[in-house]
């Protein structure tokens, strides 16, 4: 296991929610809180922008990826529309979460919950080469569904 350092800036009004943590010593994903003014509510099937209330820099050769919280999906059927999402070393804005509702009943967020976590994961970048064709392999061109299920 590797560290690095992430510099990270409070959004002006969020000194009071946490600042993201490692739950445990063996948690790969830090915690994001919300930024909302006291609730939101997230209806069943709807999808809201939520803010974390903070500015990252990640340095060159790595990203984060903002993926849901298991928990929240196993109970409430909340999680995020593009997950993993992506936040690139070079990007400096406001981290906010795309959240879905996939559950039956409404779901409140409050001011500092716990709802998605952030991946700091290392960058491998691809040298794209062009060429008349591709090596033959055992599933060649089968697509979804066609090893059966």
């Amino acid at each position: 296991m590797r560290n690095i350092k992430v510099l990270l800036k409070r959004k002006k009004g969020c000194e009071d929610l946490p600042v993201p943590k490692y739950a445990t010593s063996g948690s790969s994903g830090l915690d994001l809180s919300a930024d909302v003014e006291g609730e939101v509510v997230l209806e069943p099937g709807e999808i809201k922008l939520i803010s974390s209330g903070i500015y990252i820099s990640i340095p060159e050769g790595y990203e984060a990826q903002i993926r849901p919280r298991s928990g929240l999906a196993l109970k409430h059927g909340v999680s995020l529309v593009n997950t993993p999402g992506t936040i690139d070393s070079d990007y400096r804005g406001l981290l906010s979460l795309i959240m879905i509702n996939h559950g039956k009943e409404p779901f409140t967020i409050r001011r500092g919950d716990r709802v998605a976590q952030m991946v700091i994961k290392e960058v491998i970048r691809a040298d794209i080469e062009i060429t008349g064709g591709l090596d033959d392999t055992v599933r060649s061109s089968g697509g979804f569904g066609h090893t059966g299920l």
